[in-house]
């Protein structure tokens, strides 16, 4: 059996104090702006990134976001924002994310998001575009069929 390739990008974020509460915790809606640091940065490693798609015409809203919070971080802490590939046979983007805290590795956040595909006139593309197909081929993902 051949074994899939991953796809996995990682980016440090300090928090800077703009992103914590009146108790110097990070406002959980915070976690939202570090999950898009990493999906840019996965973008521009892997060659994925909105201006990429824009270039073949497509948007990728974010359609689903489920997000787990494991523990507080604090003004001035650094995280690892990890962001991977999921494969799926469909026309849509699956992101999954762990945020850890640099200092000693804990577990902060963990996370999936997923885009679909609209061309320029909004309209859903219900079959993965031939630019998501080569994507895919270059990266060395297997498209699956079912």
């Amino acid at each position: 059996m051949l074994r899939e390739k991953q796809l996995v990008d990682t980016i440090d974020v300090r928090i800077r104090f703009s992103e914590v509460d009146s108790i110097g915790i990070v406002w959980h809606g915070n976690f939202v702006k570090y999950m898009e640091d990493g999906r840019e940065s996965f973008g521009r490693t892997f060659g994925l990134g909105y201006l990429d798609m824009f270039d073949q015409n497509l948007l990728t809203p974010i359609v689903k976001m489920e997000i787990n919070y494991k523990m507080q971080v604090k003004y001035g802490e650094e995280l690892v924002i990890e962001t991977s590939y999921r494969n799926c046979a469909a026309a849509k983007i699956i992101l999954d994310y762990r945020i850890f805290r640099k200092s000693d590795s804990a577990l902060v956040l963990t996370a999936t998001t997923t885009q679909v595909f609209l061309n320029k006139e909004g309209i859903l593309e219900l079959a993965n575009p031939a630019f998501y197909l080569a994507w895919k081929a270059r990266n060395g993902i297997e498209h699956q069929l079912s």
